[in-house]
Parts: structure tokens; C-alpha cells; sequence
């Protein structure tokens, strides 16, 4: 697939030729797997929007990095009744007596499952702990992009479609390595966050908590222009919620300068996990900066001393992965670490630990 003319968008935009700019916004979503065939596209709010929706083309191929004497990185595939899909395992060598937990890593639009473990680094923080990374692969049949279909009705429910298919790959590989599942837990980017927070939704009891950076509530699009109109904060479904449900705990990641997923998205999710949670909770807010750049950390506990969420808020930080490895595509690496954040988050380590 060739990639987009960012070049070409911005001339045809700027030269007053609004036919051609028309044809090309037209063709934009169903590049990025966000059109049903025959469908229209939603109009999108700003120039600034569609440059950066532009942006999101495919990154060349990573070179893989060099593997610790011990350790494994192998594909394998999984197959169930809604479907299969081909994922990575990173096993550490610093697991060689067992693994202290499962990290399953979903991948955002146009990336690969390969990309992402070079940009997230999570392979050398799981050599660092111990633990086991999986990182599932959408496939192109399922998705012209290898977007998580976190917007379709049929992948948003326990049982059917993409969750029931990652929460078995996650089931399989943790009882392959003796991994319960207090000690397994999901985390994403972009579409592959909107999917994690579906996985903590439909499968708590396979995942003990979720890692969100620039996603999206669970059942907050139904479609594609309600996908396109939660992306841009503008409107949002109402999601169907069980009478009874309890909080799943959450790190939430959004920059403020994120054109492609409005930062209202991640004031959802927040206010999604404590609705579910106890009426009587602890907030507190830390302000820091790193590199040049501020961030406000804000965490809500329980009485009981249980921490239901980390929410931070990263000043001027894009639709990338904060604090990443910029081998990999969709990265800033100006930090904070968001992936030694939720490390620390989903094992409860110590600041000395990360």
C-alpha cells in the first residue's frame, strides 16, 4: 500500500482546489480502516486535524533489536471459534524461574506488533521484572490499517469478535507460564488503548488492570461517524453498562497537543473507572516536568489504601507514546516513560524498583 502525500493533502488544501481536497478527504478514512465500503466519511473539524490524521502513515519496518543471552521472542498464532490472530511473546531470560506476570501490548493503526515492542521499549523493562510481553498482531483482512476494531458493536462485547479473541491469546500464554491472573494485564495505544479498556470491561477476571495512552471509552462509538465524532471529543454514544460493576484499576496517558484523540476521551475513561468504583475516595494531584516538559499525575485511592487510577495529563505531548524508543514509530521520547509507568502501576512497585 502506498503511503499517503502529506505534501500533496497540504498543496491541495492551500492552492483553493477544493474538488481534488474533497476526493482526498473522501479517501483518507477508508485508508486508515475507519469506512465501510461505499460509506461517507465524517467531515473533520480542522486542517490541523486531517495533517495530523495524515501523519498516521505506515513507519518503515524496525530493525529488531539484538536478544539477551536467555531470552525469547517468538510468533505463534491463535485460533477460537470468533477468529485468530498471530501475536509475539517476549519471554525474558530474567523469567528462566518463572515469570512474574503478562503484559499483553496492543499496537495502534498502521503499526505493527513488531514496531510497537521497539517504541513502548517494553521488552527490556520486562528483562528488567521478569515478566512475560504479548503483543497480538491485527490482521489486514480484519482491518485495511490494522486498526483494533474497538468502534464495531461486534468487537465490543464478552465472547464475540476481537476481545474474546485477545483475552484467549492472554489466557493461554499466561497458563503456558504458570502466570495468574492477578498478575496479567493489558495496555495500548490509540485504537489498541480503546480495545484494552473493552478487554477490562468484558474480561476483568482475565486482566487485574489496564494502560491506556491516547484512547478511548468502552462503547462510546458504534460506527464509524461515531468513531470519527468521539475521535474529535465531539459526541459520544452512551454506552450500555451493567447494573453492577466494579472499577478495574487504570493508567490513563493523554497529551494535550493529541490532534487525532481528543484529551475529552481520556476525562471519559477516567470518569468511567470511578463511577464503577467506591463513593469515598482519596484524590491527590503531583505536578512535575521532565526534558522541558510539564505533566500533572493525578491519583484517585480507595479507603482501604487500593490506587483505582493514575491519570496523566502531558502538556504539548502528540498522538505519540510518551517516553519511548524513537526506532519505533508514533513515539516522543521526551518522557514522562509512559511504559515504565505502567509497569511500575500494573506490579505496585516502588520508584526505586522502575
Amino acid at each position: 500500500m502506498k503511503p499517503l502525500d502529506i505534501g500533496a493533502m497540504r498543496r491541495v488544501l492551500t492552492d483553493g482546489r477544493p474538488i481534488a481536497a474533497n476526493a482526498l478527504v473522501r479517501r483518507t478514512p477508508a485508508q486508515h480502516g475507519l469506512m465501510a465500503d461505499g460509506g461517507e466519511p465524517v467531515a473533520l473539524n480542522s486542517l490541523s486535524a486531517m495533517t495530523d490524521m495524515l501523519n498516521w502513515q505506515m513507519h518503515p519496518a524496525p530493525v529488531p533489536e539484538a536478544l539477551p543471552l536467555g531470552a525469547s521472542f517468538k510468533t505463534d498464532r491463535f485460533t477460537c471459534q470468533p477468529g485468530a490472530r498471530d501475536y509475539l511473546t517476549y519471554v525474558p531470560a530474567s523469567a528462566s524461574k518463572g515469570a512474574k506476570g503478562l503484559v499483553l501490548m496492543l499496537h495502534g493503526c498502521t503499526q505493527t506488533n513488531a514496531d510497537f515492542a521497539i517504541g513502548t521499549g517494553m521488552n527490556a523493562l520486562a528483562e528488567q521484572h521478569g515478566f512475560v510481553v504479548v503483543y497480538p498482531q491485527q490482521s489486514r483482512g480484519d482491518n485495511a490499517q490494522s486498526c483494533w476494531n474497538w468502534f464495531s458493536p461486534a468487537d465490543q462485547r464478552r465472547g464475540r469478535g476481537e476481545p474474546a479473541i485477545l483475552a484467549g491469546i492472554a489466557t493461554h500464554v499466561a497458563k503456558t507460564h504458570g502466570i495468574r491472573p492477578a498478575e496479567t494485564f493489558v495496555a495500548g495505544l490509540s485504537a489498541g488503548a480503546a480495545m484494552a479498556v473493552i478487554l477490562g470491561q468484558t474480561y476483568p477476571e482475565v486482566f487485574a488492570a489496564v494502560g491506556t495512552h491516547a484512547g478511548l471509552a468502552h462503547g462510546i462509538a458504534r460506527d464509524v461517524p461515531s468513531a470519527f465524532a468521539a475521535m474529535a471529543g465531539s459526541a459520544f454514544a452512551e454506552p450500555q453498562r451493567p447494573a453492577e460493576r466494579s472499577p478495574i484499576p487504570t493508567i490513563i496517558f493523554q497529551g494535550s497537543a493529541d490532534l487525532t484523540v481528543n484529551p475529552a476521551n481520556a476525562d471519559r475513561i477516567a470518569r468511567d473507572v470511578l463511577s464503577a468504583g467506591p463513593e469515598v475516595t482519596l484524590f491527590e494531584t503531583a505536578t512535575s516536568h521532565q526534558n522541558g516538559r510539564n505533566y500533572v499525575r493525578e491519583t484517585t485511592t480507595a479507603s482501604d489504601g487500593t490506587v483505582l487510577m493514575e491519570y496523566w495529563k502531558i502538556d504539548g505531548l502528540g498522538h505519540a507514546w510518551s517516553g519511548g524508543n524513537p526506532s519505533g514509530s508514533y513515539v516522543d521520547p521526551t518522557g514522562p516513560n509512559a511504559s515504565a509507568e505502567m509497569v511500575r502501576f500494573f506490579f505496585r512497585l516502588g520508584a526505586d524498583d522502575t
